[in-house]
């Protein structure tokens, strides 16, 4: 697949198949691609832990809402991915408090861009979760840094279709000077 045809297929996935379990080299594929992705000076100021099994079935506890029923789908995911923060290197450091920029939310943008990328290259059904508690997890994880973000990742279920984009249109979008 080429770039575009990844952005085509990807979709954020909220029907997984409960019964399959996503292998090893598939995840070693995404977890590469997350070590390639670009950050602020190169400085990575996150880190990824890798939930499976009943872990991964903790964590998803703290991303749903029973009020609402946000992310209910959650515990029917294989793998949860929980990105967590570490600290600036000092350039990028000095660059956020000097520009006010915040630098970190930017690189786990694009970090949780390359990993449903890759999981879609891998036949993965991938969902960005920001409905999350962070303290729970952390707990559940061992993490000193905040949870910023939660990736759900498994095989889609046979209800999960693919869906029409809706997007803005190019003209909406994009402006030529």
């Amino acid at each position: 697949m080429n770039f575009t045809e990844i952005a085509r297929a990807r979709q954020s996935c909220r029907r997984y198949d409960p019964d399959r379990s996503v292998e090893q080299e598939k995840l070693d594929a995404i977890l590469e691609a997350v070590r390639l992705a670009p950050s602020a000076c190169n400085g990575q100021p996150y880190h990824l832990t890798v939930c499976r099994g009943e872990t991964a079935k903790a964590v998803a506890k703290h991303t749903m809402d029973p009020v609402f029923k946000i992310n209910k789908f959650a515990m029917d995911v294989p793998v949860m991915i929980v990105i967590s923060d570490k600290p600036y290197v000092k350039t990028a450091a000095y660059g956020s408090q000097t520009k006010g920029i915040n630098y970190r939310s930017i690189d786990m943008g694009i970090l949780a861009s390359y990993i449903t990328a890759e999981a879609a290259v891998q036949g993965l059904g991938s969902c960005i979760l920001g409905w999350i508690d962070s303290d729970p997890i952390r707990e559940i994880c061992h993490l000193d840094g905040p949870v910023q973000l939660v990736i759900s990742l498994g095989y889609p279920g046979p209800k999960d279709k693919q869906r029409d984009k809706i997007r803005k249109d190019m003209d909406e979008l994009v402006t030529y000077l």
